[in-house]
């Protein structure tokens, strides 16, 4: 049963990451066709061509930022499948992706001056609420790298 059940856990683990390692990939190629894509979505949201340049900056920015994000949770998972998670590097990789959480908020309040959609107030919210998670969890994960490092000392 015990078997089973880390079978299973190791099942979600790494389907989880290939799910990140396809949103990674699909990133770059959703970021790199921006200049396109945002021409042929203009043709049904028509402020998307009144602000092109605007859209595809901004846009380009937000690709590259969450592209940052995904990275860290990608380096992050790597320790996870190697079963040694609390490491020093996890909380340097939580505390940059808070700082990618709070850039994209923010990068996504920028472009709501361009145009305002609910959408993007949306947006700002998961990614505010994201980088406190993110933040916290670093807090979390430092506090037990220092117990593991204090138990690997005595041992």
């Amino acid at each position: 049963m015990k078997q089973m059940e880390t079978g299973l856990k190791q099942a979600w683990i790494k389907g989880t990451k290939y799910l990140l390692d396809f949103m990674f990939c699909g990133g770059i190629l959703v970021t790199v066709s921006l200049p396109w894509s945002i021409k042929w979505a203009g043709s049904q949201l028509p402020y998307l061509i009144q602000h092109y340049e605007e859209s595809v900056i901004i846009y380009f920015v937000l690709g590259i930022a969450a592209e940052k994000l995904l990275w860290e949770l990608r380096k992050i998972f790597k320790t996870v499948l190697a079963g040694n998670c609390f490491v020093r590097e996890n909380v340097t990789s939580l505390q940059k992706m808070a700082n990618w959480s709070f850039f994209i908020a923010l990068m996504s309040v920028v472009r709501s001056i361009v145009y305002m959609t609910i959408a993007m107030c949306v947006i700002v919210f998961v990614f505010m609420v994201a980088g406190l998670f993110s933040k916290v969890l670093s807090f979390v994960f430092d506090q037990a790298v220092a117990y593991k490092e204090e138990t690997d000392w005595t041992i």
